[in-house]
């Protein structure tokens, strides 16, 4: 019976949980209607003129996790992303050469932290930024980033 135990503890420590991440290089109607599902549709543009935008400039990725690691570029290139602002969530967008791939981040799970790096943690998965002068220059967006994921968790 200890056998059994030890082989079902070894199996759950080797699982991880698979962030939601969708390939959006090109259109596909399944993965949009997912992710409306998840953060809601697109702010509308009277909506976006009020926020005073919900997209981020590029930012310079620093470090990934390692559930993460194949949206990066294998190469030593700089890896960007950028943040998407939705009515319940973020999207993080990372590009990978051509590619481009979302990270669907919902509001009530969404941490975020903000030492030498700027880091954006989620399901035991995490994206360290860089601080540089396009983190700066996106300053006002995280502060109204970090105000949405309030008001949301109030309600």
């Amino acid at each position: 019976m200890s056998r059994f135990f030890y082989l079902a503890a070894v199996k759950l420590e080797t699982k991880f949980i698979i962030p939601m991440i969708y390939n959006r290089t090109y259109f596909n109607k399944e993965d949009e209607e997912e992710i409306n599902n998840n953060l809601g549709n697109s702010f509308s543009f009277l909506q976006i003129l009020k926020l005073r935008g919900v997209g981020s400039s590029r930012f310079i990725i620093h470090s990934i996790s390692e559930n993460l690691s194949h949206t990066l570029n294998k190469v030593s290139d700089i890896n960007y992303c950028s943040i998407e602002l939705r009515p319940y969530g973020i999207l993080v967008n990372i590009t990978q050469q051509l590619n481009l791939f979302s990270w669907l981040i919902p509001y009530y799970k969404l941490v975020i932290f903000n030492s030498k790096t700027f880091s954006i943690h989620a399901d035991g998965s995490s994206l360290k930024i860089v601080k540089d002068k396009n983190y700066l220059n996106n300053k006002n967006f995280i502060s109204k980033m970090i105000k949405l994921t309030a008001e949301v968790r109030i309600e």
